[in-house]
């Protein structure tokens, strides 16, 4: 499911909302939630999951077509871990 297909579900579902402020509220959702991710804040959405960001070290790594050593730096990565309500529905145990 893209952003838009999201935006137009919501509507459908709530047709005394108009579109373009399904569309603000969904951008506004995103967008909090990555400022939150970016200052280094868990993001936790019960029965959905938590997001949160993960930090990796510097490391030496190689050019898989020359083998030669390569200095990777080191990177912070988002991670989302799914919540126990969504994994039971995915896995039929509702």
């Amino acid at each position: 499911m893209t952003k838009s297909e999201l935006i137009q579900r919501i509507a459908e579902l709530n047709p005394h909302l108009y579109q373009r402020d399904v569309e603000r509220i969904v951008t506004t959702i995103f967008d909090e939630v990555g400022h939150a991710l970016s200052r280094g804040d868990r993001v936790e959405l019960r029965g959905f999951g938590a997001f949160s960001v993960k930090r990796r070290e510097a490391r030496i790594g190689r050019n898989p077509r020359t083998g030669t050593a390569v200095a990777v730096s080191e990177k912070f990565i988002p991670f989302f871990k799914t919540g126990k309500q969504l994994r039971d529905r995915l896995n039929d145990r509702s």
